[in-house]
């Protein structure tokens, strides 16, 4: 039978395979991640913060989070953390600084940073691209997560670096390397859902796998609605709608005496 993870479960498996990770946003998504088996799940605050999330993902490893413009200080940041921690969180993403960081890991936090192109911060690494394509950048990616492992995270994710960088910055590290586009060499393999079930119309990120159509299901599901709906006023039109079976009976001699009542009122 499964168990949930700890910490140092998942530190102790570094080395000896990946885990599964996605970004799930809603129950049904962590219902169906917790039935398929996957080991890790990125979610809003939201949610794992919600009286049924556990219910449905008894074992998933939760990391929730703020990124830097959301968190505050590092006060706020930790007493952010404090409470999500308190309500079932797992671990808890940070893309603050490396002194908000230590703040809340020396409070046992187990916390999370983000290399690589990490879209709050995007601005500083040339926007929205790889990052790591020079020996310049890849070796300040190592720094960068060599001063994440020293000041107390114990995963970082790696988001679209070239796999050859992030599989050596992984070997050369105790701390996780979570995988977004950064190759076989990390931790864990990360997507968020929506790129892997195509629920959406937008981008597909290069680094996503698309596994099923739920945009087209959509759209067949809205013309199906629609279809419902025209029905439904057809049917009122025509005084097909509502028939006996959807009305609430009254007895005849009940009937009758309400109809006598009504009478006397003139």
């Amino acid at each position: 039978m499964r168990k949930l993870p700890t910490v140092s479960d998942l530190r102790a498996a570094k080395g000896k395979g990946q885990k599964t990770m996605l970004r799930v946003v809603t129950l049904d998504e962590a219902a169906a991640a917790q039935e398929a088996g996957i080991d890790i799940v990125s979610l809003p605050p939201e949610l794992v913060t919600h009286p049924d999330y556990r219910k449905v993902a008894p074992t998933l490893f939760s990391m929730t989070g703020q990124t830097h413009l959301e968190a505050g200080t590092k006060d706020d940041y930790l007493r952010f953390c404090c409470e999500m921690m308190s309500k079932g969180a797992d671990a808890v993403y940070c893309s603050g600084s490396l002194a908000t960081v230590e703040h809340a890991a020396r409070e046992h936090i187990p916390i999370v940073g983000h290399v690589g192109l990490v879209p709050s911060r995007a601005t500083w690494t040339g926007g929205f691209r790889a990052v790591g394509k020079t020996a310049d950048q890849a070796i300040r990616l190592y720094e960068e997560c060599r001063a994440y492992q020293e000041a107390g995270a114990f995963a970082v994710e790696s988001e679209v670096v070239p796999a050859e960088v992030s599989s050596a910055i992984s070997a050369r590290l105790d701390l996780l390397l979570w995988s977004m586009g950064a190759g076989a060499g990390c931790d864990a393999q990360y997507l968020f859902t929506c790129d892997l079930l195509g629920d959406h119309k937008g981008h597909i990120p290069r680094h996503s796998k698309v596994y099923r159509n739920f945009a087209a299901e959509y759209d067949r599901l809205q013309q199906e609605r629609v279809a419902a709906f025209r029905e439904f006023i057809a049917d009122v039109e025509t005084g097909a709608f509502p028939e006996g079976k959807h009305l609430v009976p009254i007895p005849k001699d009940e009937l009758a005496a309400f109809e006598a009542a009504l009478a006397k009122q003139g």
